[in-house]
Formats: structure tokens, sequence, C-alpha cells
């Protein structure tokens, strides 16, 4: 479990950072942390498209799921809260 956090982590680490910035925003919309919180309920829950006792494939589509929910989720935030947040990680 711990060495999958950890590859996913390397994988998404930019634009973990930028949703956790969303998340403390002030301008954050109300279904970004319930979608947040699906997403976490999916890496921490031992139900996968594929099964985690295969070696190798049981950790590419968590590889693979995870970065695209994280990327359709920052797409979906409005244009002020993106630009706002994708600022402050540049400054």
């Amino acid at each position: 479990m711990l060495k999958r956090l950890a590859l996913l982590w390397t994988v998404i680490r930019g634009d973990a950072r930028l949703l956790w910035l969303a998340l403390k925003h002030p301008l954050a919309p109300g279904w970004l942390k319930p979608a947040v919180a699906l997403m976490l309920l999916y890496v921490l829950s031992p139900v996968d498209f594929i099964p985690d006792f295969i070696p190798l494939l049981g950790v590419v589509d968590d590889v693979v799921m995870v970065p695209l929910a994280i990327r359709f989720i920052l797409k979906r935030l409005p244009a002020q809260l993106r630009a706002d947040i994708e600022g402050r990680v540049v400054a």
C-alpha cells in the first residue's frame, strides 16, 4: 500500500499541489471537496478495476486513473480560481 501511494505521489506531485491549494481557497466550489473525497476513497479502497495482487498491473489502474481524475477536477474549476492558484504556484 505504501509503495502504491509513493508511486502515485511521484506521478501527480504538481497537480496534487494545485488541488490542495484549490481546496483551501475561499472561492472553491461546493462540489470540490466531495469530488476529492471520492477520488481519495478510490485510492484507499481495496476494490479496483484491476486487483492489486496482480504484479505490476494492479498498480497501473491507480497510476492512470488518479492523475486523470485530478486533471479532470482541475479543468472543471472556475477560471478565476484556476488562474489564482496557478499564479500562487509560479510565484
